[in-house]
């Protein structure tokens, strides 16, 4: 539970503190002094009687009331500490710096939960062990450098590991990022990177709370409590960014289903993060170019001029963007256009990219800008490559671009990339409050990435026509494993899943008389075995009597056969939908083409039941083969919206049914007018 006293301290014990800054504590006070901490500090070191110039205690005992312990000493003598500064000394705020607990081993664990005890106890917040600490605009409790100077504009920062968060700031320093708080969480033992992000959605005040968070994560303990409090913030004006690491398969998993094989924590983290709204990352030069995007203006559309006095950089960050999706789109022939070419040196161009060479002026920028800022409609945004070859000043230019970007509506990126010939401008422009994007093909990915990413999905469940009463029935009287067609059709029924005709007989008769009722073509699969196709159980296009009773004779001959179903010959684009539970995050749901698309290629998208139609849109959109999907060369596609919405009941149907484990379906077979349900497998674990 985050409290005032870890936040606002007025007083702050070190406990371990040295005049060793090589070493955590001495490092840790000397941080807190140097950074001017106002409140009351005290030091505990048996040793001395002063350090640092603070007077030192021998032991908890001899302190007086005391708001914030921060701990530098071995782990076996955390917990002791912690008993008698939370009962004798009001103390209600912890932070434990030391290593050697729960990562270690059980021994460590159990003591790492003897201080989560200690302090639930008094309703006081641990943050650690095992952490490089806290920096908040009261206080810097950390033992390690750098100590970015705060500002409550900047990046509010929470982090699982502590060295990462070191690196991290070391990343967004250097581009003019700017940093209001630094969480650094360990091994969260009490409290998470879920229960910061909580605090700070809770005390979030527009125009004075940080508009942007930045997470790194190396374990989600509380999937709904993440989305729940990063959905809000977004919902509120804030916009976030976040590394989930060690989240790949260390090896081969078990599964029957191609859901069960193709679904991971990944895959879940993915679909938390879509269904929250936040930018998913994979590295700290990637999430510190997207938190910069964050500290521009925000683009609304996806029409970017590129601006350049450098050819090379314009094509490679032409390349980034496209291929995310956004749009470099030619500058319609206009009197805006002949004006602004005829203030531009001979060669310039004014087609987008504009390039208005290198010896283009402060001057040429400004007009360039002014252009796109009210004469180009088709323009919604601005990237500024600006670098310098050594040869002249470019202070006025950085200046002119500094006062762009804080007067034009339209967000501009400036992309300064002469780190080291114009070191000193570069440094200038940022110290007036700027941030810059030194690697183009960063910032195009980066800019991608933030335009793509959807809002957080509301939380309605969407039930016209599904039955959920008939579902709980359904799946209380189903057994556990895999179930028979019968049960799949019932579900099916009961959620408004459209589904091909079928029938599962026992005799060649039943055979022949389901076929005349459904009507030929028909198709005959055996049932028992789970994967059909693999021994030669499934048979197409059937379109007589005597082929119907020799193809059951020849399924039922299968090993496992219990029966031959038979089913509507449907046609249509081969469609996938499956899920998987994943413990903590629910269902997982996987759409995209079928037959080898999903199993070969691996072309599938995830999303986290329920699902909304925003979200089911979205997962299909961003299928490689969504063009297939659309329709191609003359050939027809499916219908989006059908497909759409059997995502929807889908997830609905699961909602009320966590009992199920694994589902595939696929194929769907779907055109433009109907879409249907062909093959399904469903796996009940209770």
């Amino acid at each position: 539970m985050i409290n005032e006293q870890l936040i606002k301290p007025r007083s702050i014990v070190v406990v371990g503190a040295s005049n060793n800054v090589s070493k955590p504590g001495g490092k840790l006070l000397k941080n807190l002094l140097d950074n001017h901490y106002q409140g009351k500090i005290w030091v505990v070191n048996p040793n001395q009687n002063e350090v640092q110039g603070i007077p030192s205690v021998p032991a908890p005992d001899d302190l007086p009331q005391v708001d914030l312990a921060v701990l530098a000493i071995p782990a076996a003598a955390c917990p002791e500490v912690i008993e008698t500064l939370s009962q004798k000394k009001g103390t209600k705020a912890f932070i434990v710096i030391s290593a050697g607990f729960s990562e270690l081993d059980e021994e460590g664990k159990k003591l790492e939960q003897r201080m989560v005890e200690l302090v639930n106890k008094v309703n006081g917040c641990l943050i650690g062990p095992n952490c490089v600490g806290v920096i908040t605009p009261w206080h810097a409790s950390v033992f390690t450098k750098p100590i970015p100077q705060l500002d409550p504009m900047g990046c509010d920062f929470i982090s699982g590991s502590g060295a990462t968060a070191v690196f991290i700031m070391e990343s967004g320093i250097p581009k003019g990022l700017k940093f209001a708080s630094m969480f650094s969480v360990g091994n969260s033992a009490q409290t998470g990177v879920e229960d910061i992000l909580e605090y700070l959605d809770e005390t979030y005040e527009a125009g004075v709370s940080s508009p942007v968070k930045l997470l790194y994560i190396e374990s989600i303990h509380n999937p709904d409590k993440l989305l729940k409090h990063a959905s809000s913030l977004i919902r509120k004006g804030c916009k976030i960014a976040a590394i989930k690491a060690g989240s790949s398969s260390a090896g081969s998993r078990a599964a029957s289903s191609h859901t069960g094989a193709l679904t991971s924590s990944d895959s879940a983290v993915e679909a938390l993060f879509r269904k929250a709204g936040i930018v998913r990352c994979y590295g700290r030069e990637e999430l510190t170019t997207v938190a910069s995007v964050f500290m521009c203006k925000e683009l609304r559309c996806k029409h970017i001029a590129i601006i350049t006095h450098a050819g090379g950089p314009a094509v490679m960050l032409t390349d980034a963007l496209e291929a995310g999706g956004l749009d470099i789109p030619q500058l319609k022939d206009s009197p805006a256009k002949q004006a602004l070419k005829a203030k531009l040196n001979p060669g310039s161009s004014v087609e987008n990219p504009i390039d208005f060479l290198a010896t283009g002026t402060a001057e040429q920028l400004g007009a360039i800008i002014d252009a796109c800022e009210n004469e180009f409609d088709e323009i919604q945004g601005m990237a500024v490559i600006f670098g310098s070859p050594g040869l002249s000043p470019v202070r006025d230019v950085y200046q002119l671009l500094s006062e762009k970007m804080k007067t034009c509506t339209k967000p501009i990126y400036p992309i300064l990339p002469s780190v080291i010939n114009v070191q000193d401008d570069v440094s200038h422009f940022i110290s007036i409050g700027n941030v810059n994007f030194p690697d183009e093909v960063l910032l195009g990915r980066a800019l991608t990435k933030v335009y793509n990413t959807p809002r957080p999905s509301d939380d309605t469940i969407f039930l016209e026509g599904v039955d959920i009463p008939q579902i709980r029935r359904i799946i209380d009287a189903a057994p556990s494993g895999y179930q028979t067609p019968e049960v799949i059709h019932q579900l099916f029924d009961a959620a408004g899943i459209p589904r091909v005709q079928e029938q599962v007989v026992h005799s060649e008769n039943e055979a022949v008389a389901a076929a005349q009722q459904i009507g030929f073509p028909v198709v005959m699969k055996v049932v028992g075995p789970i994967h059909k196709t693999e021994v030669g159980g499934v048979l197409l296009n059937i379109r007589h009597e005597e082929t119907v009773r020799r193809d059951f004779r020849n399924l039922m001959k299968i090993e496992g056969a219990t029966g031959v179903l038979v089913a509507q010959m449907a046609k249509g684009t081969e469609l996938f939908i499956g899920a998987s539970y994943e413990p903590k995050f629910g269902h997982v749901i996987l759409c995209g083409l079928g037959g080898i698309y999903v199993e070969v290629m691996k072309d599938v998208t995830s999303g986290l039941a329920p699902l909304t139609f925003t979200e089911a849109y979205s997962m299909i959109k961003n299928l490689k083969s969504y063009k297939i999907l659309k329709g191609y060369r003359g050939k027809e596609g499916v219908s989006i919206k059908k497909f759409a919405e059997i995502i929807v009941r889908l997830s609905s149907l699961l909602r009320f049914a966590t009992e199920i484990k694994e589902m595939d379906i696929n194929p769907l077979l779907g055109h433009q007018e109907h879409i249907f349900a062909v093959d399904a497998r469903i796996r009940i674990e209770k």
